[in-house]
């Protein structure tokens, strides 16, 4: 194994950082732009797969991703960041890693318990269905889904003000170690 530069995250840290970031606003787009479509359209469901498969994909570059940092840690930040920064730091990166962990499962739940098929990415198989049909809890489980996409665009949007305030105000390597 190559050593890392103790002032930035592993190499395949990084790459499954922008990848899932890439992931996740695919997925957003795909969702958003499903209304573009008459419901029952081929571009519909078209839109609803690619929101299903970029969600599978979040998931599992997000348990990827946990393993390696377990396994590598996070280096640290030059200079060191205040006690509350600190701790907002925590706070924010848990919040994403709760985000990109349970998102993709409650739209699972969402899809089975709605007798949705969610393809697994790059197969024509479908995922077995884990939950019985039941629509109210679908209805339940979409508000629920929806409701926390939308709170996360406010959560996602912190985390790339707070990395821009560290490289343009603090000057610290915050950003740095990203890449």
């Amino acid at each position: 194994m190559i050593p890392v530069p103790r002032n930035r995250y592993s190499a395949g840290l990084r790459r499954i950082h922008w990848l899932t970031a890439l992931l996740v606003a695919a997925a957003y787009l795909f969702i958003e732009q499903r209304g573009l479509f008459p419901r029952g359209s081929d571009g519909r469901a078209l839109m609803m797969q690619s929101h299903y498969r970029a969600g599978l994909l979040v998931f599992a570059f997000a348990l990827w991703r946990i393993a390696l940092r377990i396994r590598h840690g996070a280096p640290p930040i030059s200079p060191a960041l205040p006690g509350w920064q600190d701790w907002l730091s925590r706070l924010l990166h848990l919040s994403l890693y709760a985000f990109v962990v349970a998102m993709p499962l409650l739209g699972l739940a969402t899809a089975w318990t709605d007798g949705k098929s969610v393809m697994i990415p790059f197969t024509g198989t479908a995922l077995p269905s884990l939950l019985p049909q039941d629509r109210t809890l679908a209805h339940q489980l979409e508000d629920l889904h929806g409701s926390i996409g939308e709170a996360f665009y406010w959560v996602i949007g912190l985390h790339i003000a707070a990395a821009l305030y560290h490289h343009a105000w603090r000057r610290d390597d915050t950003l740095r170690r990203m890449f």
